[in-house]
């Protein structure tokens, strides 16, 4: 809170923030501004309410304080950005871009509000630094519905892709390394929008695509999943984009070059096939130098870190339980819970480093927020006990861990993979 200190006029808004922060931290079951007051000791929602909506403080700044800090505590050379969106499901039509429209959240089309992020990964760990929320056309052309959201007038339409291309242009703008962006279909599809952007600033990428994505070859345009249905066997490779929580993620991996015209750099449709149902994936690739096959599946691979992201986001600072209905409200909370979230991800890769297990899996967001909510938020009777019940919560997933591991071990595999192997 003292880096973004400077961010906030009054000394009472930064103090206020500073709590809000702490109730977003908390173990409440339900954040918002009446529980998260109630939490810190406020008597009424009042002001953190006027926090979100009135006081006078600049998210944008506080934005992008929290992505030097992130890189600061996060950065290494692998560091890669990867883009998606995520819908939280509201009723009525009063709040900010809400509309019916496909949401991944629930998994078809429903009155929704969807919000693009963009996520800084490295395998040092992983959390949002950048947000913007998805205004419909619908809201777009309507004076009378933006006037009452507060939706400012500069702001236009904008497809997801072009704005996950103006928050990549803005983390490399501010001199961030950065190898690989990647994401899902929604962007990949979109080469003006983001693919072509991102070539003419030398950015490599790994983008997802859909089956029936036409690739061109010299007999013409032919579909994606065609061309991965005629290869020979030989033209795949297992290969593994890390580890999973029962072990090893393997798949077979096949690519095929490309050769735009009037384009440099060098251009691949890659291919993931799922060894045991057989379900194949595509991605739209390109670097400026030619990188070996594993490096792109190690990229797209990479992508679901996104999706634990927005799992802990919401789960543990509440990023889709905000109650407002405003443009500026939504930015500041979302802004506030990506510090929280920051921290949470920093702590936990300062942990790794300082503090090796032995028996015991890594700190965990998930335990370091217990321990901060327990040892500092509320300080505790017994200290050892609480730090008892932490060691014995590591030391069980730990065990349970290794038995994932080694029934996964003893698993004989099936005729098609010995088949493929062979």
């Amino acid at each position: 809170m003292a880096r973004v200190a400077g961010r906030f006029r009054r000394v009472e808004t930064r103090r206020r923030a500073g709590r809000f922060v702490q109730g977003l931290l908390s173990e409440l079951p339900r954040v918002n501004c009446w529980t998260i007051a109630e939490q810190v000791g406020d008597r009424t929602p009042d002001g953190m309410q006027h926090l979100l909506s009135r006081a006078s403080w600049d998210a944008d700044g506080v934005r992008d304080d929290l992505r030097d800090f992130v890189v600061e505590h996060l950065g290494d050379s692998d560091a890669m950005l990867v883009l998606d969106e995520t819908g939280d499901v509201k009723k009525g039509v009063r709040t900010v871009g809400v509309q019916r429209q496909y949401t991944g959240t629930a998994g078809r089309i429903e009155n929704s509000q969807v919000s693009v992020f963009l996520t800084y990964s490295t395998s040092r760990g992983h959390t949002l630094i950048d947000r913007e929320l998805y205004l419909p056309e619908s809201w777009a052309d309507d004076r009378d519905r933006r006037e009452k959201a507060g939706v400012p007038g500069e702001v236009r339409f904008s497809t997801k892709s072009r704005q996950g291309a103006a928050m990549i242009a803005r983390v490399l703008d501010a001199g961030v390394a950065v190898g690989w962006v990647t994401g899902d279909e929604v962007y990949g599809k979109d080469a003006a929008g983001l693919r072509d952007p991102l070539e003419k600033r030398g950015q490599a990428y790994v983008l997802a695509v859909a089956c029936d994505y036409r690739v061109p070859t010299a007999a013409g345009r032919v579909r994606a999943d065609e061309i991965a249905a005629g290869l020979r066997k030989r033209a795949w490779q297992k290969l593994s984009v890390g580890a999973g929580a029962k072990g090893q993620r393997f798949y077979d991996w096949a690519r095929i070059r490309l050769r735009p015209d009037g384009k440099t750099g060098c251009h691949w449709v890659l291919m993931r096939r799922n060894r045991r149902t057989g379900e194949t994936a595509f991605y739209r690739c390109y670097s400026p130098e030619r990188v070996a096959l594993a490096e792109l599946a190690r990229v797209a691979g990479r992508r679901w870190t996104i999706e634990e992201t927005f799992q802990t986001g919401k789960e543990l600072t509440g990023l889709d339980q905000h109650q407002v209905r405003t443009w500026t409200s939504w930015y500041r909370w979302t802004t506030l819970v990506m510090l929280a979230h920051a921290f949470l991800a920093a702590v936990a890769a300062h942990a790794r480093d300082t503090m090796p297990p032995e028996g015991l899996i890594p700190l965990t967001r998930n335990e370091i927020k217990h321990l901060y909510c327990t040892l500092v938020l509320e300080p505790a009777r017994a200290v050892i006990d609480i730090m008892g019940w932490s060691t014995w919560r590591r030391h069980h997933q730990h065990r349970a861990r290794q038995c994932h591991y080694q029934r996964r071990h003893r698993q004989p595999a099936p005729d098609h993979e010995l088949q493929l192997e062979y």
